[in-house]
Protein backbone atom coordinates (compact mmCIF):
# COMPACT_ATOMS: atom_id res chain seq x y z
CA UNK A 1 0.00 0.00 0.00
CA UNK A 2 1.07 3.58 -0.63
CA UNK A 3 0.60 6.29 1.98
CA UNK A 4 -1.69 9.09 0.75
CA UNK A 5 -1.20 11.46 3.70
CA UNK A 6 1.22 12.13 6.55
CA UNK A 7 0.44 13.93 9.77
CA UNK A 8 -0.04 13.42 13.49
CA UNK A 9 -2.76 12.34 15.89
CA UNK A 10 -3.08 15.00 18.58
CA UNK A 11 -4.14 13.20 21.79
CA UNK A 12 -4.11 15.75 24.62
CA UNK A 13 -0.48 16.84 24.89
CA UNK A 14 0.69 13.73 23.03
CA UNK A 15 1.43 13.91 19.32
CA UNK A 16 1.63 10.63 17.37
CA UNK A 17 3.12 10.73 13.88
CA UNK A 18 1.11 8.60 11.46
CA UNK A 19 0.76 7.70 7.80
CA UNK A 20 -2.66 7.37 6.18
CA UNK A 21 -3.58 4.49 3.83
CA UNK A 22 -6.84 3.75 2.04
CA UNK A 23 -8.45 0.85 3.91
CA UNK A 24 -10.85 -0.12 1.11
CA UNK A 25 -10.78 -0.47 -2.65
CA UNK A 26 -13.51 -0.90 -5.22
CA UNK A 27 -13.40 -4.14 -7.20
CA UNK A 28 -15.61 -2.84 -9.96
CA UNK A 29 -14.48 -3.64 -13.51
CA UNK A 30 -13.65 -0.41 -15.31
CA UNK A 31 -13.88 0.24 -19.04
CA UNK A 32 -12.57 2.88 -21.45
CA UNK A 33 -14.68 4.45 -24.13
CA UNK A 34 -13.29 3.31 -27.48
CA UNK A 35 -14.13 3.57 -31.18
CA UNK A 36 -16.18 0.49 -32.08
CA UNK A 37 -14.51 0.06 -35.51
CA UNK A 38 -10.81 0.19 -34.57
CA UNK A 39 -10.69 0.22 -30.73
CA UNK A 40 -9.11 3.66 -30.52
CA UNK A 41 -9.47 5.50 -27.19
CA UNK A 42 -11.97 8.35 -27.11
CA UNK A 43 -10.29 11.55 -25.89
CA UNK A 44 -11.96 14.66 -24.58
CA UNK A 45 -10.48 18.10 -25.07
CA UNK A 46 -10.80 20.82 -22.46
CA UNK A 47 -12.15 23.71 -24.50
CA UNK A 48 -13.48 27.08 -23.43
CA UNK A 49 -17.16 27.66 -24.13
CA UNK A 50 -16.49 31.37 -24.82
CA UNK A 51 -13.43 31.49 -27.09
CA UNK A 52 -13.47 27.83 -28.22
CA UNK A 53 -9.76 27.35 -27.54
CA UNK A 54 -8.25 24.27 -25.85
CA UNK A 55 -7.20 25.07 -22.26
CA UNK A 56 -4.24 23.52 -20.39
CA UNK A 57 -4.40 22.50 -16.73
CA UNK A 58 -2.26 25.50 -15.73
CA UNK A 59 -4.92 27.89 -17.02
CA UNK A 60 -7.86 26.20 -15.29
CA UNK A 61 -9.35 27.80 -12.16
CA UNK A 62 -12.37 26.99 -10.01
CA UNK A 63 -15.59 28.92 -10.55
CA UNK A 64 -18.67 29.22 -8.34
CA UNK A 65 -21.90 29.74 -10.28
CA UNK A 66 -24.01 32.51 -8.80
CA UNK A 67 -26.79 31.93 -11.30
CA UNK A 68 -27.96 34.23 -14.04
CA UNK A 69 -24.69 33.84 -15.94
CA UNK A 70 -22.51 35.26 -13.15
CA UNK A 71 -19.43 33.33 -12.02
CA UNK A 72 -16.98 33.90 -9.15
CA UNK A 73 -13.47 32.71 -10.02
CA UNK A 74 -11.22 31.32 -7.25
CA UNK A 75 -7.52 30.63 -7.76
CA UNK A 76 -5.04 28.48 -5.79
CA UNK A 77 -3.99 31.58 -3.85
CA UNK A 78 -7.55 32.01 -2.58
CA UNK A 79 -7.58 28.47 -1.21
CA UNK A 80 -4.12 28.84 0.33
CA UNK A 81 -5.33 31.65 2.60
CA UNK A 82 -8.13 29.57 4.13
CA UNK A 83 -7.64 28.88 7.89
CA UNK A 84 -7.12 25.11 7.79
CA UNK A 85 -5.08 24.95 11.01
CA UNK A 86 -5.50 21.17 11.24
CA UNK A 87 -4.16 20.49 7.75
CA UNK A 88 -1.54 18.05 9.09
CA UNK A 89 -3.17 17.01 12.35
CA UNK A 90 -5.90 14.64 13.48
CA UNK A 91 -7.33 16.42 16.51
CA UNK A 92 -9.13 14.22 19.03
CA UNK A 93 -12.19 16.14 20.26
CA UNK A 94 -13.96 13.61 22.51
CA UNK A 95 -14.64 9.91 23.12
CA UNK A 96 -18.19 8.59 22.67
CA UNK A 97 -19.94 5.18 22.67
CA UNK A 98 -19.78 3.65 19.20
CA UNK A 99 -23.55 2.99 19.09
CA UNK A 100 -24.21 6.73 19.27
CA UNK A 101 -22.69 7.27 15.83
CA UNK A 102 -25.30 6.68 13.13
CA UNK A 103 -23.78 4.48 10.36
CA UNK A 104 -25.32 6.77 7.70
CA UNK A 105 -22.64 9.32 8.60
CA UNK A 106 -19.71 7.06 7.70
CA UNK A 107 -17.99 7.85 4.41
CA UNK A 108 -14.51 6.40 3.74
CA UNK A 109 -12.09 4.33 5.82
CA UNK A 110 -8.31 4.72 6.25
CA UNK A 111 -5.66 2.76 8.14
CA UNK A 112 -3.22 4.66 10.35
CA UNK A 113 0.38 3.43 10.63
CA UNK A 114 2.79 4.82 13.25
CA UNK A 115 5.73 6.69 11.81
CA UNK A 116 9.26 6.66 13.20
CA UNK A 117 9.41 6.65 17.00
CA UNK A 118 5.65 7.07 17.41
CA UNK A 119 5.01 3.33 17.77
CA UNK A 120 4.78 3.30 21.59
CA UNK A 121 2.30 6.20 21.97
CA UNK A 122 0.37 4.73 19.01
CA UNK A 123 0.03 1.38 20.81
CA UNK A 124 -0.89 3.20 24.02
CA UNK A 125 -3.74 5.06 22.31
CA UNK A 126 -4.86 1.89 20.53
CA UNK A 127 -5.06 -0.21 23.70
CA UNK A 128 -6.69 2.54 25.75
CA UNK A 129 -9.28 3.10 23.03
CA UNK A 130 -10.02 -0.63 22.82
CA UNK A 131 -10.40 -0.93 26.60
CA UNK A 132 -12.75 2.05 26.78
CA UNK A 133 -15.14 0.50 24.23
CA UNK A 134 -15.56 3.96 22.73
CA UNK A 135 -14.59 5.72 19.51
CA UNK A 136 -12.71 8.98 19.25
CA UNK A 137 -14.40 11.88 17.44
CA UNK A 138 -11.73 13.78 15.49
CA UNK A 139 -11.31 16.52 12.91
CA UNK A 140 -8.95 16.16 9.97
CA UNK A 141 -8.25 18.10 6.76
CA UNK A 142 -7.97 15.88 3.68
CA UNK A 143 -7.73 17.17 0.12
CA UNK A 144 -8.31 20.77 1.13
CA UNK A 145 -11.45 19.93 3.07
CA UNK A 146 -11.99 19.71 6.80
CA UNK A 147 -13.83 16.54 7.75
CA UNK A 148 -15.35 15.00 10.83
CA UNK A 149 -14.15 11.47 11.50
CA UNK A 150 -13.93 8.67 14.06
CA UNK A 151 -10.96 6.69 15.33
CA UNK A 152 -11.49 3.09 16.36
CA UNK A 153 -9.50 -0.14 16.54
CA UNK A 154 -9.72 -2.86 13.90
CA UNK A 155 -7.36 -5.85 13.63
CA UNK A 156 -4.87 -4.18 15.96
CA UNK A 157 -4.70 -1.01 13.83
CA UNK A 158 -6.24 2.44 14.30
CA UNK A 159 -8.92 2.98 11.69
CA UNK A 160 -10.01 6.45 10.63
CA UNK A 161 -13.58 6.71 9.28
CA UNK A 162 -14.36 10.05 7.67
CA UNK A 163 -17.93 11.19 8.22
CA UNK A 164 -20.50 13.36 6.53
CA UNK A 165 -21.52 16.56 8.26
CA UNK A 166 -25.05 16.44 9.70
CA UNK A 167 -26.36 18.94 7.12
CA UNK A 168 -25.17 16.61 4.34
CA UNK A 169 -27.68 13.92 5.34
CA UNK A 170 -31.04 14.40 3.68
CA UNK A 171 -34.33 14.23 5.56
CA UNK A 172 -36.78 11.70 4.05
CA UNK A 173 -39.90 13.39 2.72
CA UNK A 174 -42.39 10.76 1.52
CA UNK A 175 -46.16 10.88 1.39
CA UNK A 176 -46.78 7.61 3.23
CA UNK A 177 -45.15 9.03 6.39
CA UNK A 178 -48.20 11.28 6.84
CA UNK A 179 -50.71 8.46 6.33
CA UNK A 180 -52.39 6.76 9.28
CA UNK A 181 -51.39 3.18 8.50
CA UNK A 182 -51.98 0.60 11.22
CA UNK A 183 -50.41 -2.84 11.34
CA UNK A 184 -52.49 -5.60 12.93
CA UNK A 185 -50.87 -7.51 15.84
CA UNK A 186 -51.10 -10.90 13.99
CA UNK A 187 -49.28 -9.41 11.01
CA UNK A 188 -46.59 -7.97 13.26
CA UNK A 189 -46.23 -11.31 15.07
CA UNK A 190 -45.92 -13.18 11.76
CA UNK A 191 -43.32 -10.67 10.52
CA UNK A 192 -41.37 -11.16 13.75
CA UNK A 193 -41.57 -14.93 13.23
CA UNK A 194 -40.17 -14.49 9.71
CA UNK A 195 -37.27 -12.43 11.07
CA UNK A 196 -36.55 -15.11 13.69
CA UNK A 197 -36.62 -17.88 11.07
CA UNK A 198 -34.11 -15.98 8.91
CA UNK A 199 -31.83 -14.87 11.76
CA UNK A 200 -28.13 -15.66 11.50
CA UNK A 201 -24.58 -14.45 12.10
CA UNK A 202 -23.21 -12.02 9.51
CA UNK A 203 -20.30 -13.53 7.60
CA UNK A 204 -19.18 -11.18 4.78
CA UNK A 205 -17.20 -13.92 3.01
CA UNK A 206 -20.43 -15.84 2.40
CA UNK A 207 -21.60 -13.21 -0.11
CA UNK A 208 -20.18 -12.64 -3.58
CA UNK A 209 -20.65 -10.17 -6.43
CA UNK A 210 -22.26 -12.50 -8.99
CA UNK A 211 -22.52 -9.81 -11.65
CA UNK A 212 -18.82 -8.94 -11.47
CA UNK A 213 -17.87 -12.64 -11.63
CA UNK A 214 -20.08 -13.16 -14.72
CA UNK A 215 -18.67 -10.03 -16.37
CA UNK A 216 -15.10 -11.19 -15.70
CA UNK A 217 -15.99 -14.54 -17.27
CA UNK A 218 -17.17 -12.74 -20.39
CA UNK A 219 -13.89 -10.77 -20.57
CA UNK A 220 -11.77 -13.91 -20.03
CA UNK A 221 -13.71 -15.75 -22.71
CA UNK A 222 -13.12 -12.88 -25.13
CA UNK A 223 -9.37 -12.95 -24.42
CA UNK A 224 -9.11 -16.73 -24.80
CA UNK A 225 -11.36 -16.84 -27.85
CA UNK A 226 -13.82 -19.33 -26.38
CA UNK A 227 -17.58 -19.38 -26.14
CA UNK A 228 -19.15 -17.71 -23.17
CA UNK A 229 -21.21 -20.09 -21.00
CA UNK A 230 -24.52 -18.50 -20.16
CA UNK A 231 -25.19 -18.45 -16.40
CA UNK A 232 -28.27 -20.21 -15.06
CA UNK A 233 -31.36 -18.05 -15.01
CA UNK A 234 -32.37 -16.86 -11.58
CA UNK A 235 -35.82 -17.53 -10.20
CA UNK A 236 -38.21 -14.76 -11.12
CA UNK A 237 -39.16 -12.41 -8.33
CA UNK A 238 -42.65 -13.12 -6.94
CA UNK A 239 -45.47 -10.79 -7.83
CA UNK A 240 -46.72 -8.25 -5.33
CA UNK A 241 -48.54 -9.97 -2.50
CA UNK A 242 -52.29 -9.44 -2.27
CA UNK A 243 -52.79 -11.24 1.05
CA UNK A 244 -50.08 -10.00 3.43
CA UNK A 245 -50.65 -12.72 6.04
CA UNK A 246 -50.55 -15.50 3.41
CA UNK A 247 -47.31 -14.10 2.01
CA UNK A 248 -45.77 -13.89 5.48
CA UNK A 249 -46.79 -17.47 6.34
CA UNK A 250 -45.38 -18.78 3.06
CA UNK A 251 -42.16 -16.86 3.68
CA UNK A 252 -41.81 -18.32 7.18
CA UNK A 253 -42.36 -21.85 5.86
CA UNK A 254 -39.88 -21.32 3.07
CA UNK A 255 -37.24 -20.09 5.51
CA UNK A 256 -37.82 -23.12 7.77
CA UNK A 257 -37.60 -25.52 4.84
CA UNK A 258 -34.35 -23.89 3.77
CA UNK A 259 -32.96 -24.46 7.26
CA UNK A 260 -34.16 -28.07 7.22
CA UNK A 261 -36.79 -27.53 9.89
CA UNK A 262 -40.26 -29.10 9.93
CA UNK A 263 -42.78 -26.65 8.48
CA UNK A 264 -45.58 -25.54 10.75
CA UNK A 265 -49.17 -26.61 10.17
CA UNK A 266 -48.91 -30.28 11.14
CA UNK A 267 -51.25 -32.52 9.13
CA UNK A 268 -52.91 -29.61 7.36
CA UNK A 269 -53.25 -29.26 3.63
CA UNK A 270 -49.79 -29.63 2.02
CA UNK A 271 -48.37 -26.65 0.20
CA UNK A 272 -46.14 -26.89 -2.89
CA UNK A 273 -43.11 -26.35 -0.65
CA UNK A 274 -44.04 -29.02 1.91
CA UNK A 275 -45.07 -31.48 -0.83
CA UNK A 276 -41.76 -31.05 -2.61
CA UNK A 277 -39.90 -31.51 0.66
CA UNK A 278 -41.86 -34.69 1.50
CA UNK A 279 -41.14 -36.11 -1.96
CA UNK A 280 -37.47 -35.27 -1.57
CA UNK A 281 -37.30 -37.04 1.81
CA UNK A 282 -39.12 -40.07 0.44
CA UNK A 283 -36.63 -40.32 -2.41
CA UNK A 284 -33.73 -40.24 0.05
CA UNK A 285 -35.26 -43.04 2.27
CA UNK A 286 -33.63 -46.43 1.37
CA UNK A 287 -35.84 -49.45 0.60
CA UNK A 288 -34.21 -51.47 3.39
CA UNK A 289 -35.99 -49.32 5.93
CA UNK A 290 -39.25 -51.09 5.01
CA UNK A 291 -37.86 -54.37 6.42
CA UNK A 292 -38.53 -53.81 10.12
CA UNK A 293 -42.12 -52.81 9.43
CA UNK A 294 -42.65 -55.98 7.42
CA UNK A 295 -41.07 -58.08 10.14
CA UNK A 296 -43.22 -56.43 12.71
CA UNK A 297 -46.32 -57.27 10.70
CA UNK A 298 -45.14 -60.82 10.24
CA UNK A 299 -44.41 -61.00 13.95
CA UNK A 300 -47.95 -59.91 14.74
CA UNK A 301 -49.35 -62.56 12.35
CA UNK A 302 -47.20 -65.29 13.92
CA UNK A 303 -48.28 -64.25 17.40
CA UNK A 304 -51.89 -64.37 16.25
CA UNK A 305 -51.43 -67.90 14.92
CA UNK A 306 -49.67 -69.02 18.12
CA UNK A 307 -52.49 -67.64 20.22
CA UNK A 308 -55.01 -69.49 18.07
CA UNK A 309 -52.99 -72.72 18.36
CA UNK A 310 -52.81 -72.37 22.11
CA UNK A 311 -56.50 -71.68 22.34
CA UNK A 312 -57.38 -74.78 20.28
CA UNK A 313 -56.23 -77.46 22.86
CA UNK A 314 -57.89 -75.49 25.64
CA UNK A 315 -61.13 -75.58 23.64
CA UNK A 316 -60.86 -79.34 23.06
CA UNK A 317 -60.16 -79.95 26.76
CA UNK A 318 -63.22 -77.94 27.77
CA UNK A 319 -65.36 -79.92 25.32
CA UNK A 320 -64.01 -83.21 26.66
CA UNK A 321 -64.82 -82.21 30.25
CA UNK A 322 -68.37 -81.27 29.23
CA UNK A 323 -68.87 -84.66 27.55
CA UNK A 324 -67.59 -86.52 30.59
CA UNK A 325 -69.88 -84.49 32.85
CA UNK A 326 -72.88 -85.35 30.70
CA UNK A 327 -71.89 -89.03 30.64
CA UNK A 328 -71.65 -89.09 34.45
CA UNK A 329 -75.08 -87.52 34.91
CA UNK A 330 -76.81 -89.92 32.49
CA UNK A 331 -76.34 -93.22 34.52
CA UNK A 332 -77.51 -91.48 37.68
CA UNK A 333 -80.74 -90.52 35.93
CA UNK A 334 -81.35 -94.08 34.70
CA UNK A 335 -80.77 -95.54 38.22
CA UNK A 336 -83.30 -93.19 39.70
CA UNK A 337 -85.89 -94.23 37.11
CA UNK A 338 -85.20 -97.92 37.82
CA UNK A 339 -85.77 -97.49 41.57
CA UNK A 340 -89.00 -95.62 41.02
CA UNK A 341 -90.57 -98.31 38.75
CA UNK A 342 -91.46 -101.01 41.40
CA UNK A 343 -93.29 -98.43 43.52
CA UNK A 344 -95.66 -97.68 40.65
CA UNK A 345 -96.38 -101.45 40.24
CA UNK A 346 -97.39 -101.85 43.87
Amino acid sequence: MRAIWKGAVSFGLVSIGVKLYSATEEKDIRFHQVHRDDGGRIRYKRTCSVCGEEVSYDDIAKGYDLGGGEMVILTDADFADLPLTSSRAIDVLEFVPAEQVDPILYNKAYFLEPEGTATKPYVLLRDALADSERVAIVKVALRQREQLATLRVRDGVLLLNTMLWPDEVRTPDFGFLDEDLKVRPPELAMAASLIDSMAGEFQPDAFTDDYRAALQEVIDAKVEGREVVQPAEEEAAPAAAVDLMAALKASVERARVTRGETPSGGAGEPTPISSARSAKQAAKTPAAKAGPAKKTTAGKTTAKKTTATKAEPAKKTAAKKTTEKKATKAPAKKTAEKKAAPRRSA
